[in-house]
């Protein structure tokens, strides 16, 4: 393994550390819970700038990198959830075009595309994990920076489905005659 993979697993073991924080009855847990999740989500950059940087590319950070990704935005919001501090609705739009990405991902694989993180998708981490903080530390405004998350998420869903729309529904090529 490559220090950018390293990278990627410290968010997968970051992730448990971060929800124990939220649900832990002590003094401060928030700004523990944010600061855990900070470092987590600063490892999602960081593991690509690396891996670029050092030119190693692996095939475990091209798996695991948006699985690790899904693993912390999803348990972090599941478990805001769980606390009251989300709404149901925010929590399935997100982790329904996390699936749907994920299965336009593994279906270009077996055509032997390679769907990479747009603009979109980027903005849309971005927002996620700014709204996750704000949320956790119960900064004024989370709401809106959630739903421009929310919007981000699923404009970004739209964008992938429409440029690899073939990846998930190959045109079949009939009998010629």
């Amino acid at each position: 393994m490559k220090v950018a993979d390293y990278l990627t697993l410290l968010r997968i073991i970051l992730t448990p550390v971060c929800i124990f924080f939220l649900f832990v009855p002590m003094e401060h847990k928030e700004v523990y819970a944010a600061a855990v999740f900070i470092v987590a989500a600063l490892t999602d950059g960081l593991d690509g700038y690396v891996a670029r940087l050092r030119k190693e590319t692996t095939s475990f950070g091209k798996s695991f990198d948006p699985i690790a990704d899904k693993i912390l935005i999803g348990s972090a919001l599941y478990s805001l959830f769980m606390l009251g501090k989300v709404s149901w609705w925010v929590v399935t739009v997100i982790l329904a075009r996390e699936v749907l990405i994920t299965i336009l991902r593994s279906q270009a694989k077996k055509r032997g595309l390679s769907v990479a993180a747009g603009i979109w998708g980027k903005i849309k981490t971005f927002t996620q994990i700014v709204a996750i903080i704000m949320i956790i530390l119960s900064v004024a405004g989370a709401e809106i920076v959630l739903y421009t998350a929310v919007f981000f998420t699923v404009f970004s869903g739209v964008d992938y489905l429409f440029k690899w729309r073939g990846a998930l529904f190959p045109k079949e090529k009939g009998p010629k005659g």
